[in-house]
């Protein structure tokens, strides 16, 4: 009987680490996209802020980065989100 009682035990743990590795690999958070940039035309890589909109539904809130901007700041228009 304990045997039992300690597999259901190791597999609730395990529903558990699954979940949170879920969530954290596919939720809320920044996140490093392609997308095609309508300015320049060209693809570009963006680190971008996701942000829960409503439940289980995710929408992209700011872009932080940009490959093709050097400088730390997006300072563009951010067309490219509506593509995200």
């Amino acid at each position: 009987m304990s045997e039992i009682i300690v597999v259901e035990a190791m597999g609730v743990l395990l529903a558990w680490v699954v979940a949170g590795y879920a969530i954290w690999k596919w939720g809320p958070g920044l996140r490093q996209r392609s997308v095609y940039c309508p300015e320049v035309k060209v693809r570009a890589v963006v680190l971008a802020d996701q942000q829960e909109a409503e439940f289980g539904c995710l929408r992209v809130a700011d872009l932080k980065a940009c490959s093709l901007i050097p400088t730390a700041v997006v300072s563009c228009d951010k067309k490219c989100m509506a593509r995200l």
